[in-house]
Order: structure tokens, then sequence, then C-alpha cells
């Protein structure tokens, strides 16, 4: 999955079993299963992504699946989008310590405060763990092009949940959402993710609070409210 990049992975790997456990981004119990829970979990999306895509990773938290599709796939323009500041803080600083300065950009803010700006207009949106699919179709479908593709990574419960809110997307603009299955041969249990057509323009939504993450959630790179940042 990491190919020749497989070194920078593994520091990668430290960085949330070290930095990333002290500064409450990844919890100590996620610690001892970073690989398998983590890291192998998030890289399985890149064979479901297009080569040269444009990636917007939204509620970025430790930089899953955002910094893990980045490290194994370096042909990728991917964008971090993440509100809180410590979470921002430790996302630019692993990009730069990773080298991935020329391909990734870390944005402090929430999805709807950044769909007029560059991340706009994207091949892909993916958001791990962030919020149930009707609320987070509203904040991440305005982020992609017509025709891209929202890739959200679900657990056990996905087709339920894609069921349950298949009106609420098509009001947003997404096509019917459609379980696809990333790792199968590789991992068990494959990660599971609903993927999402963009159909239609969708309007940007209009919440009140950015989406959060929990401790065991994503974890990424810099911020600064509505600014962004481009490394490298």
């Amino acid at each position: 999955m990491f190919g020749d990049r497989l070194g920078l992975a593994v520091e990668y790997a430290r960085l949330l079993v070290t930095d990333g456990v002290v500064r409450g981004l990844i919890g100590p119990r996620e610690a001892p299963r970073i690989w398998e829970r983590h890291l192998v979990n998030c890289a399985v999306l890149s064979e479901i992504i297009p080569i040269g895509a444009s990636v917007v990773d939204v509620g970025s938290g430790a930089g899953l699946p955002g910094i893990v599709l980045a490290v194994a796939r370096p042909d990728l323009q991917m964008t971090l989008v993440e509100p809180l500041a410590r979470r921002t803080a430790f996302l630019s600083e692993a990009v730069t310590a990773l080298g991935l300065d020329a391909t990734v950009t870390v944005v402090r803010g929430r999805a709807e405060d950044v769909v007029d700006g560059p991340p706009a207009g994207a091949d892909v949106v993916t958001a791990r763990a962030v919020a149930p699919l009707d609320r987070l179709a509203g904040w991440c479908l305005p982020l992609a092009k017509v025709g891209g593709r929202l890739l959200a990574l679900k657990g056990a419960t996905a087709a339920e949940e894609a069921a349950e809110h298949r009106d609420a997307v098509a009001a947003l603009g997404g096509g019917e959402p459609v379980i696809r299955l990333c790792g199968e041969g590789l991992i068990d249990p494959p990660t599971t993710v609903i993927e999402v057509v963009v159909q239609s323009r969708p309007k940007p939504s209009t919440r009140a609070a950015g989406p959060g993450r929990d401790a065991g959630g994503k974890s990424g790179g810099r911020s600064s409210g509505r600014k962004s940042s481009r490394r490298g």
C-alpha cells in the first residue's frame, strides 16, 4: 500500500503514537493498533481514488485519512480542513516533518467556511468518523465538483445509514449512496465506504459549529481560521 514510501508511513505512525497521544489526538488505547485500525484502514481508500485527483479531507483531525493518502499517493493534491487549532497545529507540523509540503495544504476552518475558497471544486472529498451521512453530505458535497465524489469511511451500519439518509442526500444534489468495500483480500474486515456522486450543484449547509473529532479519530496539519496555508 505504501511502496517505497513505507518509511514515511512508519514516521507518521510514530508521530501519532507519541505527539498524537500526548496532545489528545489519538487515544492511548489506539497506539498498539495504530496500523491495522487507522493507517491501513485509511490507506486502502486510495484504490478508488483516480490518479492525480484533488482531494479535500473534511474534519481531518489527526490526518486520517488525509495524511495517510498523501503518504501513499504522492500524485494527489490534498487539502486538510480542520476547525480546531490544536489539531491544525499538529497537522502542519506533521506535513513539514514528513516532507509533504508540495502536495498538502492545511486549512483551519469549518467545511462551510471554505466552500468558496480554493478547496472547493475537488474531485474527491473524504471524511472519517465525522457525522451521520445527512449532515456530512451537507458539509462535504458543496466542496466537490459536479461529477466529483464524497467518500465517507463508515462502520458496520453503513448500509442502514445510506438507506436512512438517501432522500436527504438527494436533496443536497447527491446521487444514490453506494457501499464500497476497500482492501478486500488485503485486510479483514475491509474498509467500508459510502460513496456519493455529486449530480447537481448543492447549496452550502448552514450549521453553527464545525465538525469535531474525538480522541480516537483523525488528526492533521496547519490552521489559521479562514486562512489557507500552502506548505511548500
